[in-house]
């Protein structure tokens, strides 16, 4: 099952990595981009690329939403930082704003079927079962230590919500 919590953040999480745009109809029609992007990123090695890392995991972040999840967006694959100098050449930066997040909690089990089944839940789930509308603004997903093993993965997918009020 997959385990649903909220959180405020409180400071903006800077993250540097390699970006595409894209959308969901693509993902899901084997046509995506994100598989490559992950092979790229593991194939080149970028998170030794990155300067200032704040963290060993790997960020997802969704951003610059057209509408909801059927427009397109931006994907940035890549690591917190603590400051977005000296970003490589090749690659851009995102700032996940502060503000209310719902956070998914995937299952344990090969990272494609536990991340695909998670956004499967993700798109079902009402803004009366989040409590509030999704923003569709910024959303991102935590690749920590309890994703090293792709076989045997667990993933955070933070979903930001609207304000309250």
């Amino acid at each position: 099952m997959i385990h649903l919590t909220d959180k405020t953040l409180t400071d903006p999480i800077a993250v540097i990595g390699i970006q595409i745009r894209t959308n969901n109809a693509s993902e899901l029609s084997g046509q995506g981009q994100i598989g490559a992007l992950w092979g790229r990123l593991f194939a080149e090695n970028l998170p030794s690329q990155i300067p200032h890392r704040a963290s060993e995991s790997i960020l997802a972040v969704y951003s610059n939403y057209d509408s909801d999840e059927n427009g397109d967006y931006d994907y940035l694959l890549g690591c917190p930082v603590t400051t977005i100098e000296n970003v490589p050449a090749g690659m851009t930066y995102a700032a996940i704003p502060t503000g209310d997040y719902a956070v998914f909690t995937t299952e344990t089990g090969p990272v494609k079927e536990v991340m695909q089944a998670a956004w499967k839940h993700i798109w079902s789930v009402s803004a009366t079962d989040f409590g509030r509308k999704r923003a569709f603004l910024t959303d991102y997903e935590v690749y920590d230590h309890r994703a090293s093993d792709p076989a045997n993965a667990q993933v955070e997918i933070h979903i930001g919500l609207e304000t309250a009020g």
